[in-house]
């Protein structure tokens, strides 16, 4: 393997965070170092700050390590109490200001828009004011919760400098992905109503600049399994294959648990089949109390220990895998990492709906319910566990994992590295 003459960082919300970013962010670390790079570091959030933000967190005994040549830094918080805020914002941005300064030509991205890219387009104007050398390409990723969360909420309160904030800062970096076409249009939708309100003129440069790098899957940890350790992982959980349906997600009124609840209630496949509902999240406690009023209560099962290592084998062994997400005004879908991982996995069957970016995740490979439907989730329950045979699931499973391949971790960085060197000419080293 050839070594790389570039450094990797990597700013995100990263592990603990339950998250589909925070996933992402590890495989594009782990396929850079295949790729050759020898210095790989996602810089994140203490574990503190992540907790005090109330977000869904794993527990920390069951975060894999990554591999040696990854570094994972949580810069501390610079000042005290008498700085109301910013000070984990400074801490970070001071860490990257070192690391964009001390010599290594380096490749900066970000996930998430706010604040990780205003860290580091910060960091990358502080570096190069400083006079010392500076060689870093910039690469911001638009999640669409920057839009929906941020973004939307500017233009809704008519908070026109905020949302310049976010879009400029975005427009500054070398490279600007979005994680679906969903999510650039999103951006591009409001862009265009800034410009409306205002005379300004992002739509055009958004169209122009945001490419769709769709997230970083690492497929061989779904395809490679052995159905023995599968068979062992089920029963583990005193499960058996094809004889639970099966939810992984934040548990978060936009993922549809509810209606995943009452729809296998009125299903025919509740006598034959278990409810597993896998994840933590802010709706934990009410959703586990919903289920409890549900005529199936016996048949659901929750578990909030499933680590990234027992996740594809639950998969796996899945009579079916359901994700049934709506929209709302704090989150919406925009790619749907959980449904292309379990097609990847060979869930015997994939039921969705098509919120936001989800029919990119799964183009033909799923059946599609309407929103808060529990009545169609039913009717899609009863077809793939009751009716179809086993030479359908086969056809279904090969068809589904083929379509989820493309979404390689290898693949998306090696698309995401050429609009690097492309946005730095033709006489870059090592491209």
């Amino acid at each position: 393997m050839n070594t790389h003459p570039y450094r990797l960082v990597i700013v995100v919300r990263a592990d603990p965070v339950i998250c589909g970013h925070s996933g992402e962010a590890r495989n594009l670390a782990e396929a850079a170092l295949v790729r050759g790079f020898t210095d790989v570091r996602i810089v994140t959030w203490p574990i503190e700050r992540l907790e005090a933000a109330g977000l869904p967190l794993k527990p920390l005994e069951t975060v894999m390590p990554y591999s040696p040549g990854i570094t994972v830094e949580r810069p501390d918080p610079v000042g005290d109490a008498r700085v109301p805020d910013g000070r984990y914002l400074a801490g970070l941005t001071g860490r990257l200001v070192e690391l964009f300064t001390d010599g290594v030509p380096t490749v900066a991205m970000s996930l998430y828009l706010s604040p990780h890219t205003f860290a580091v387009t910060d960091a990358v104007r502080i570096a190069r004011s400083t006079g010392l050398p500076v060689d870093v390409t910039t690469v911001a990723e638009a999640v669409g919760s920057d839009v929906t969360n941020v973004v939307r909420g500017c233009i809704e309160a008519d908070r026109f400098g905020a949302a310049a904030q976010v879009l400029s800062t975005y427009l500054a970096n070398d490279v600007c992905l979005a994680v679906s076409e969903y999510t650039r249009d999103l951006v591009l939708e409001c862009a265009r109503e800034v410009d409306a309100r205002h005379g300004t003129r992002y739509a055009s440069r958004c169209a122009q600049r945001i490419r769709i790098s769709y997230p970083a899957i690492d497929t061989r940890a779904y395809t490679d399994l052995d159905p023995a350790d599968v068979d062992a992982a089920l029963a583990a959980r005193g499960l058996e294959r094809d004889g639970y349906v099966f939810f992984l997600s934040r548990l978060a009124a936009a993922k549809g648990v509810d209606d995943l609840i009452d729809g296998f209630a009125r299903s025919g496949t509740a006598a034959t089949t278990r409810l597993v509902i896998a994840g933590r999240g802010p709706e934990a406690a009410e959703l586990r109390a919903y289920a409890a009023a549900s005529p199936a209560a016996d048949r659901i099962t929750f578990l909030d220990d499933v680590d990234d290592d027992e996740k594809p084998y639950l998969m796996a062994g899945s009579a079916a895998f359901v994700l049934p997400s709506k929209p709302r005004p704090e989150f919406v879908e925009t790619f749907g990492i959980a449904l292309t991982e379990a097609m990847l996995a060979g869930a015997g069957g994939v039921i969705t709906t098509l919120t936001g970016g989800i029919g990119e995740a799964v183009g033909d490979h799923a059946t599609i319910v309407g929103v808060e439907d529990p009545d169609a989730i039913a009717a899609a329950l009863d077809d793939l566990v009751l009716r179809s045979g086993p030479d359908d699931r086969t056809q279904r499973r090969e068809a589904a994992r083929s379509y989820a391949l493309q979404f390689d971790r290898a693949h998306v960085l090696d698309g995401i590295l050429g609009a690097v060197w492309a946005s730095r000419g033709p006489t870059v080293i090592g491209a």
